[in-house]
């Protein structure tokens, strides 16, 4: 049974992961054009996504630089026709307070070269369509993305189509050449700088120079290219990357000229390893304008994250999602006392590894949906009314179990016989699997700039600050299970266990009737009344698997009760839901929803604007909002300054709360916003006082 739940989450957590994420308001408009008014068939024709962001938004080329996601297209062709690669115009830099980005501001070709088989029929039309998406930014970031078709004839000869060859043209003289012959590129790394040397490129006189890496990991984006050029060789250095691992076997990237009337040639270059001098303040070539703005480098550096990682697991422990979960620790414990000091190691090792191996399991599934192109944070399992219900189940089942309903969790805690001891390690295995999942919902001090940073870095240093996260909610199991000394101090075990298993059980229920309140929010009294059926086909068939042999008309029974509470989770009502918006203004301040164009609009009105970014599944939201923010000196202060409280509500998927999110370097909620007057925004702790409010109100 208990396999059977473990499996149940799993399958839940999937498909949580395979939801698409609704569609968010357009700031970028999409159009899928032709160079020409045929296609050619047998040959090459170019056509292109054709991107055009409003005025002060951006797109983002292959290495979107510091944040962002690079535009994909996924194209659906007949049979014989082809499309390439997207061929990239050179982008432009694009600072944002600590960091830089590199994209486009304007309208911008993608352009995609489509091949037509010689035997395609010239009386037939041929329709091209492309799954198109995008990050549009501007103080936040919103995914985008169309579905687009274009439908050309086929001929043998084609011509410009005279309402977009200009664009062609334009962003085609932006596609990166080939470096004259004879031109040599090579870089070294020392020192924590990258330095790269281009040798005999007879290049056209520029009054600036740039240079775009293809990889994303290489420099600092934000720090500034040193450049230097004698006899027509230039070298340039800039800092490494905080997260670069090993020097590469080439460096690949764009060495973009600004010419003096404001046009620009880009090169494509390939450097292998070689001997560079760095390029010094005092060799810097002072008649070319820096490439890159200059900007401080990211503060918070891997080994802080790390650190501030393992101490949010460890207050994890203290948050009230998680004491259920640890209840069941609690009792494993006080049952292994008497067991070997090699079995309650295990036991602590076993925790820990479920622990770790979940946090990062649930760290690969997000990264790579992110990298997909999907808005998704942590805690995203818990914007699903089906992993909800799941959990609910589960929860009820585990108390059903410790009131002594069916004691199939007896196995969790048994370190008898050498079977049992097995299933002990197991059961310990997955206790800290369901202790990462049920601490979702609750965000400790110090895990959301490490989380937010995380989701920033390539996959290794992620996966590794995920971990630390899950070490350190393992951490007090796994001191007790390696000092005996602390685990002596422990209660010895006797009858009165019986009681507090029992006891323990009503967390669990708490746990579990939390739980359908989110469930309500999310998908409406409907959803909720077909789920608490399910939930009494679950205690139903626990009731049957404690009280029956195995075998017969009651396991086929109970079996029957566990796929009625299975249907239930997969019917229309829980997976779609029926409920309207949460109503906003649950700080007991009053509040309207927020949206970037109203933060904008209030700004330029010169307005002191709060911003609640939360969830019903938070509880660390909920007793901020319940404590700070509904008292009286704060909502006397907000009265007496006029503040104006915009709630982003981020208990179902929100692509445009996501995207918010990362713009302030957070990857969950809760996330707490001021804007003194209309000034800069000031990012508030994760746990509020009173005082931390009304003082941030303050310009």
């Amino acid at each position: 049974m208990i396999r059977f739940f473990a499996a149940l989450l799993a399958l839940t957590l999937l498909h949580t992961a395979a939801r698409a994420a609704p569609a968010a308001e357009q700031h970028a408009e999409g159009q899928l054009i032709a160079e020409t008014t045929a296609l050619l068939r047998g040959g090459d024709t170019t056509v292109a996504l054709m991107l055009t962001p409003e005025p002060g938004w951006h797109t983002y080329w292959i290495n979107p630089g510091d944040s962002g996601l690079a535009t994909k297209l996924e194209w659906t062709l007949p049979e014989g026709v082809s499309a390439g690669a997207i061929q990239w115009p050179a982008p432009h830099p694009a600072p944002l307070g600590e960091l830089t980005n590199y994209g486009y501001d304007a309208e911008t070709l993608h352009l995609v070269n489509i091949s037509v088989p010689a035997s395609w029929p010239l009386d037939q039309a041929l329709t091209l369509k492309a799954k198109a998406k995008w990050l549009v930014c501007k103080d936040v970031c919103i995914p985008d993305g169309a579905e687009l078709t274009l439908t050309l004839p086929v001929a043998d000869s084609v011509q410009l189509d005279p309402a977009h060859s200009e664009r062609f043209e334009r962003d085609r003289a932006l596609l990166p050449q080939a470096l004259p012959t004879g031109a040599t590129a090579r870089f070294a790394v020392a020192d924590g700088a990258f330095s790269l040397a281009l040798d005999g490129a007879a290049l056209p006189a520029a009054r600036k120079i740039e240079f775009f890496p293809l990889a994303g990991d290489l420099v600092n984006h934000a720090a500034p290219q040193r450049l230097a050029q004698q006899d027509g060789n230039w070298r340039l250095t800039q800092k490494l990357s905080d997260y670069w691992v090993q020097t590469p076997a080439q460096v690949e990237g764009l060495w973009v000229l600004t010419l003096a009337d404001g046009s620009r040639q880009s090169y494509a270059l390939t450097a292998l390893p070689g001997a560079v001098a760095a390029v010094t303040d005092s060799d810097a070539a002072a008649a070319v304008e820096p490439a890159v703005a200059t900007g401080a480098a990211p503060t918070l550096g891997l080994g802080v994250a790390l650190l501030l990682a393992l101490l949010g697991g460890l207050i994890l422990n203290l948050m009230p999602c998680v004491f259920p979960v640890l209840s069941l620790k609690a009792m494993a414990l006080l049952k292994a006392q008497e067991a070997s000091a090699q079995s309650q190691r295990a036991q602590a090792l076993a925790y820990t590894a479920g622990a770790v191996l979940s946090c990062v399991g649930a760290a690969a599934v997000l990264l790579a949906l992110r990298a997909g192109g999907e808005a998704l944070g942590w805690g995203f399992q818990l914007q699903s009314p089906v992993f909800i219900g799941a959990l609910a189940y589960l929860m009820l089942a585990l108390g059903l179990s410790m009131s002594g309903v069916a004691e199939f969790g007896g196995a969790l805690m048994n370190t008898g016989s050498s079977l049992a001891q097995k299933q002990g390690l197991s059961g310990s295995f997955f206790t800290g699997v369901l202790a990462v999942v049920v601490a979702s919902p609750c965000t400790a001090p110090f895990m959301g700039s490490a989380l937010g940073f995380a989701v920033t870095q390539p996959v290794a240093i992620a996966l590794a600050i995920f971990a630390a996260l899950g070490l350190g909610l393992a951490l007090p199991f796994l001191v007790l299970g390696f000092v005996p000394s602390l685990a002596r101090r422990l209660p010895r075990p006797g009858a009165w266990m019986l009681t507090f298993k029992q006891v323990m059980a009503f967390p669990l229920y708490l746990t579990a009737a939390w739980l359908l309140w989110v469930l309500t929010r999310q998908a409406g009294a409907d959803a909720l009344g077909l789920v608490l059926v399910g939930c009494v086909a679950v205690a139903f068939a626990l009731w049957l698997f404690g009280r029956s042999p195995r075998g017969g008309f009651a396991t086929a029974l109970a079996v029957a009760a566990v796929l009625a509470a299975l249907a239930v989770l997969a019917s229309p009502f829980v997976r779609g839901g029926s409920a309207a918006p949460a109503a906003v203004g649950s700080t007991a301040l009053d509040s309207e929803p927020w949206s970037s164009e109203r933060v904008a609009a209030l700004r330029a009105e010169g307005k002191t604007i709060f911003v609640d970014f939360t969830a019903d599944w938070c509880i660390t939201c909920k007793v901020n909002e319940r404590g700070a923010l509904a008292s009286d000196a704060v909502r006397s202060a907000f009265a007496e300054q006029g503040v104006v409280t915009l709630v982003a509500d981020w208990t179902r998927a929100d692509p445009a709360i996501t995207a918010a999110l990362a713009a302030f370097g957070r990857n969950g909620v809760p996330l707490y916003l001021v804007y003194p007057k209309g000034g800069e925004p000031r990012v508030l702790p994760q746990v509020l006082t009173p005082g931390i409010v009304v003082d941030a109100l303050n310009p």
